[in-house]
């Protein structure tokens, strides 16, 4: 099975094209979860809900997911609760 810390790897590799960091980074991944062992579902948010680049975001995490084994990848999105930068990204950015 592919392990957890791999999977965050991986998904650390996925950018956000108007920020610049990765996605896992941004606090954008709520939660992983193993369906199988060669299937994964991502609980997911955007940083706005009409962000323009939420389909490419999840295109590239399918690929990336796919390309370290897995064969299926669900996204789901939701907005409950709102996307908040994480403490240290706050810090990072001087909010």
């Amino acid at each position: 099975m592919i392990s957890k810390e791999r999977v965050i790897e991986e998904l650390e590799t996925v950018m956000d094209p108007e920020i610049g960091l990765d996605i896992y980074t941004l606090g954008l991944i709520y939660d992983i979860i193993y369906t199988s062992d060669k299937n994964i579902t991502i609980i997911m948010t955007y940083t706005t809900p009409m962000c323009p680049f939420g389909p490419l975001l999840q295109e590239n995490i399918e690929l990336a997911l796919k390309h370290i084994g897995f064969q299926s990848v669900e996204i789901t999105v939701t907005f409950d609760p709102p996307w908040q930068p994480p403490e240290n990204l706050r810090e990072m950015m001087g909010v």
